[in-house]
């Protein structure tokens, strides 16, 4: 048999994206020449603000919102974390034996996951409504959780691990006429996996807040918004020169959010486009992923997850064992969220879905990108059985499958 050449195959797009070259050279003048202040009043922080100010309306033309509406942050987890605990802060009051209330899903990243356990340890309640075997929320879960004091609801848009996609322009219905005297509860959705994939269009969500984040789009690392729906009351999380309108302290990085909003710009051009390529090579690979690897199961919903997210399962496999033998054969994906990859635990979204630990542990997460190719899927279709056959011993395996793993 030929011997494969060795080749690199990224496939890890929803922990990170490379920067794409024409970012990188919208944010270069601002690493160099232009590194003025944009609260300076000088020609050089003029020209910084002005740039800021030019990636606010690109920003708000995507989202359908006003300018004044975006919050520059440095990422999507200070997006998240502004909106939860922004809120909860701005609205706790002692009612019912609690600060407030506030209801999440049970896939949440992370970001939202932990700071709704942070609220919950400080003496506010905390809902996590559960998603079915797909990951799916119902939003009449939603509607049967809320309370008359509940401050906040934050449901994912698009799954970061398995990319099952959520209703949100429903249950943001929902909330709306749940909506009190004083406008609460809030609806806030982490789109970090969804904007270049879905429509981010804020008045048909029905969202108060939405985060994203530039590293996931193409764009600058450290980058990311809030869309604060205008009214919204929160409040800030970081103190100092009252940079963002008082929202986030801290100069702007130009370079930063320069490429955020590009990139957000480009990656709205390609949607469409770039949707209907991704689709048929994820569907190409689920398929003969299934049929090469009988045991294998899909995590997340069938069809309706995002355009480049395959998650599988695969009987007697170590997902972060097998990820490492496959970067060593040039291939790199993950076994699930980047931002928890530190955890020994196996994943609490996949958990969610009322996988076993075994199940959970046995993950691995191939996300495509814009580079990814049919050959490139089919270079891994050859790999990813000889480091089964590696980690996998023959005997092991028919004895998981006896045992209807």
């Amino acid at each position: 048999m030929k011997k494969l050449k060795k080749r690199e195959i990224y496939l890890d797009n929803a922990a990170a994206t490379p920067l794409d070259f024409q970012i990188k050279k919208i944010m270069l003048p601002y690493l160099a020449e232009e590194y003025g202040n944009p609260s300076s009043v000088h020609k050089k922080g003029i020209k910084a603000k002005k740039a800021v100010a030019e990636a606010r309306q690109k920003t708000a033309r995507i989202l359908r919102c006003r300018p004044e509406e975006i919050i520059f942050t440095a990422g999507g987890t200070e997006s998240v974390n502004l909106a939860i605990l922004g809120a909860a802060r701005e609205h706790a009051g002692w009612e019912n034996g609690c600060l407030g209330h506030i209801i999440i899903s049970s896939i949440e990243h992370p970001a939202v996951s932990q700071a709704a356990d942070f609220l919950e340890k400080g003496g506010f309640a905390i809902t996590r409504v559960e998603a079915d075997k797909y990951g799916f929320i119902d939003p009449q879960k939603i509607k049967k959780a809320l309370r008359e004091n509940t401050i906040l609801v934050s449901v994912i848009y698009a799954n970061n691990e398995f990319g099952t996609i959520q209703p949100i322009a429903e249950i943001g219905k929902m909330v709306e006429k749940a909506k009190r005297e004083n406008g609460l509860p809030y609806f806030h959705t982490d789109a970090c996996q969804a904007a270049g994939a879905l429509d981010l269009h804020t008045d048909r969500l029905r969202a108060d807040m939405i985060s994203l984040n530039g590293g996931k789009i193409y764009g600058p690392k450290g980058s990311g918004c809030l869309y604060k729906k205008k009214g919204v009351k929160i409040r800030p999380l970081v103190f100092g020169g009252g940079q963002e309108n008082g929202w986030r302290a801290g100069t702007e990085n130009t370079a930063g959010i320069a490429g955020f909003a590009a990139a957000l710009e480009l990656a709205e051009k390609l949607k469409t486009k770039e949707n209907k390529r991704l689709v048929e090579l994820r569907d190409y690979f689920i398929k003969k992923l299934l049929d090469e690897i009988p045991l294998a199961i899909l995590n997340g919903h069938p069809r309706n997850r995002l355009p480049n997210n395959i998650n599988i399962s695969i009987p007697g496999l170590h997902g972060e064992t097998a990820v490492v033998y496959l970067s060593e054969k040039g291939i790199y994906c993950s076994t699930g969220s980047a931002c928890s990859s530190s955890d020994p635990e196996p994943s609490a979204a996949l958990r969610a879905l009322g996988k076993t630990l075994r199940k959970a542990k046995s993950s691995l997460r191939f996300s495509l990108g814009r580079k990814t190719t049919k050959a490139d899927l089919d270079y891994v279709l050859r790999i990813l059985p000889e480091v089964m056959e590696k980690i996998i011993p023959p005997s092991r395996y028919r004895s998981e499958r006896i045992k209807n793993y």
